[in-house]
């Protein structure tokens, strides 16, 4: 079996508290180990997402909606979406399992994780990690996981979306005809 869950690879979590938020993978364990018998990795991703800057913020407005919160986490292979992206970020040595191991370490490690991921934001690369996901495509992603029609129950939110985003769309008669 080919391995493509290699580290840096760029990754969407589809369950659990963060759901929906993009990460990285730190280190992958493809056979598994006493603890974890499956195929799991350590990821380091995004709890919140940098907020949009617009020309007329002052320094200090930008530099706090340019702040990001970071997680790290062990992730079942099946809980992750992998993407096509991949992200040149070096936290091997600062993520590691005994990272996790005590509070002190893991709140130095997350430290150190959200100084690289923030110096990574300014410098403007990779724009597409720094970004949320759609409603509509988290959404769908969801469903996916859990072998439900991916727009099944999404009327109240697609009554929310403005007529500009339903242009868009990928799915538009299929959306309208899940509304009636």
């Amino acid at each position: 079996m080919v391995k493509f869950l290699k580290q840096n690879k760029a990754v969407i979590l589809l369950q659990g508290r963060y759901a929906g938020k993009k990460a990285v993978i730190i280190r992958s364990f493809d056979d598994g180990n006493r603890e974890r018998p499956y195929g799991h990795c350590l990821v380091a991703g995004l709890k919140k997402y940098p907020s949009k800057v617009i020309r007329k913020d002052s320094a200090k407005k930008t530099a706090k909606k340019s702040r990001v919160k970071c997680f790290i986490k062990v992730v079942n292979y099946q809980h992750l979406m992998p993407t096509r992206y991949t992200l040149d970020v070096d936290l091997k040595e600062v993520a590691t399992l005994e990272a996790l191991s005590s509070k002190d370490k893991k709140v130095a490690a997350l430290k150190e994780a959200k100084a690289k991921l923030e110096e990574r934001f300014k410098t403007g690369k990779n724009r597409w990690f720094f970004t949320k996901l759609s409603v509509l495509l988290l959404v769908s992603m969801v469903h996916m996981e859990n072998n439900v029609d991916p727009f099944l129950g999404c009327e109240r939110l697609l009554l929310e979306i403005s007529v500009l985003e339903f242009d868009s769309l990928l799915h538009f008669d299929y959306l309208f005809a899940s509304i009636e």
